[in-house]
């Protein structure tokens, strides 16, 4: 690789959650809705995206707007542009599939390249021309995915709030792939939403879809469909991945069948690590999380994880991260770690500076939390959307832990820090969250952002690095850098 990446992989002011990763030719483009910093609701941007090379991961480019919301026939003015995905049909085209808010359907634009400028297209739609979500009896589309082959096209969409009896689950509906958008086999519900995981489905609503695998549901329970589908073939097993009911999570089941007979197999990544019991209790929190989307992709015959976190004290600020993950020869997906290296490979260098704002751990051992919250300890930034200020972490009270996984430690014996703010005190530093102190680093008060440095004892390797606060106020770390 020419340079190190980190999570986030984009720049720290960009914010595309959702994140779809396809490889097209020698390069991987990543899909997503686009949230503004501090937007008031969701993905209030048109579509943008962000392509690298399959064999260099940290050369990331901006390939601009890709797609308007205000290019969409139905748009009201009003509506934004939620979750998509995009497909290569048999024609050599590109097709992007998604939904707006306040709308029960599903749109298409299409491009002849993957990351040029889309121009609409039509809508998925039954063969009278009704656009699907619109009958009589039909759930509302929400978050499409879609996925190409043998001149099919498999289309996943659906959003089960919790207790909304009236959405029974996440929809699988076929596509004829010679225009990409008129229904050959109508929504057959494949995964339940969490009123439907007792194995007892009663259905009052109306809803004409073909319920599958009603017996295979109750594995589902207290991992339910929430919202995100996300559709991969691996070999001759399709992996559905989704948001579950408890949302800081991105699940995954598996099929030989594209429509049905979806097997629940469990967590692949939890924005938050709730499920990871490695280094700190399983239903304990490193960070603030909320809501999560993304899908996987093999690049470079290595298999990564696009998630994304929360910034800024609200869940409108989503920000696009990745991890690697393995397919064991049963199929099977470990839960991975968050971590601050992300799609680097392995750890990053403990040399030179460092934006405090690839945290992956953010959490406070006296208020434990779980969601987002504007009081919590959060990344935020100066300026607006596109300026290139890096971010940083703001509200650092006491017992305040600040964590980055990982770096290869080579004779490191001091750390320096960048801090402003009103707050009294000292970092404890740490490779461990609960582990030793191997030094501290006083800090001040400071209007404007400043240096303090610390003498360390970190034996070299692979660690992660844990910074805790001890001390009074309220503070604001900038960078973190190795001497």
């Amino acid at each position: 690789m020419k340079k190190q990446v980190f999570n986030p992989y984009m720049p720290s002011w960009e914010y595309v959650p959702d994140g779809e990763p396809h490889v097209f030719g020698d390069r991987v483009y990543v899909y997503g809705s686009h949230d503004l910093f501090d937007g008031a609701v969701f993905c209030l941007g048109d579509y943008i995206c962000y392509s690298a090379p399959v064999t260099d991961l940290s050369d990331w480019r901006y390939e601009g707007v890709i797609y308007r919301k205000d290019q969409d026939p139905s748009q009201n003015g009003r509506a934004v542009l939620y979750a998509p995905d995009v497909t290569q049909g048999p024609d050599g085209r590109y097709y992007i599939y998604y939904a707006m808010d306040k709308f029960s359907f599903v749109s298409v634009a299409v491009c002849d390249t993957p990351a040029g400028k889309y121009e609409f297209y039509g809508y998925v739609h039954y063969k009278d021309g009704t656009r699907l979500g619109e009958r009589e009896g039909d759930m509302p589309q929400f978050d499409p995915a879609v996925l190409t082959e043998n001149g099919k096209v498999y289309l996943y969409t659906g959003f089960c709030g919790n207790h909304m009896h009236d959405r029974i689950g996440a929809m699988a509906t076929v596509l004829d792939s010679s225009d990409m958008l008129t229904i050959v086999e109508e929504p057959v519900v494949i995964a339940p939403g969490d009123d439907y995981s007792s194995g007892e489905v009663k259905v009052t609503t109306g809803c004409k879809y073909k319920l599958d695998s009603v017996e295979n549901w109750t594995a589902y329970k207290n991992h339910e469909f929430f919202e995100a589908p996300s559709i991969r073939k691996v070999g001759d097993t399709y992996y559905f991945v989704f948001s579950s009911a408890v949302m800081h999570e991105l699940c995954y089941a598996t099929s030989k069948n594209p429509t049905s007979g979806f097997e629940y197999k469990g967590v692949i990544v939890s924005n938050c690590d709730i499920g990871i019991s490695t280094y700190k209790p399983a239903d304990m929190a490193a960070a603030y999380g909320a809501n999560n989307h993304g899908g996987f992709e093999i690049i470079n015959g290595e298999y990564y994880m696009f998630y994304h976190r929360h910034t800024n004290g609200n869940w409108f600020s989503r920000q696009g991260c990745a991890e690697k993950i393995k397919i064991l020869p049963d199929g099977t997906i470990p839960q991975v770690e968050i971590t601050s290296c992300g799609l680097n490979g392995g750890p990053l260098k403990a040399e030179g500076e460092y934006g405090a704002y690839i945290a992956c751990h953010l959490f406070n051992t006296d208020k434990p939390g779980k969601y987002m919250e504007e009081a919590c300890t959060k990344i935020t930034q100066d300026g607006v959307d596109g300026d290139e200020n890096p971010g940083y972490i703001v509200n650092i009270y006491g017992n305040t832990n600040i964590g980055f996984k990982y770096f290869d430690f080579k004779n490191v014996k001091k750390l320096t820090i960048t801090t402003r703010a009103y707050f009294y005190g000292y970092y404890e530093v740490r490779t461990e969250w609960d582990g030793p102190v191997l030094g501290t680093i006083k800090t001040d008060l400071s209007n404007f952002w400043d240096e303090y440095s610390g003498e360390v004892n970190i034996p070299d390797g692979v660690h992660a690095l844990y910074l805790r606060f001890v001390g009074s106020g309220n503070g604001q770390l900038k960078s973190i850098r190795f001497n």
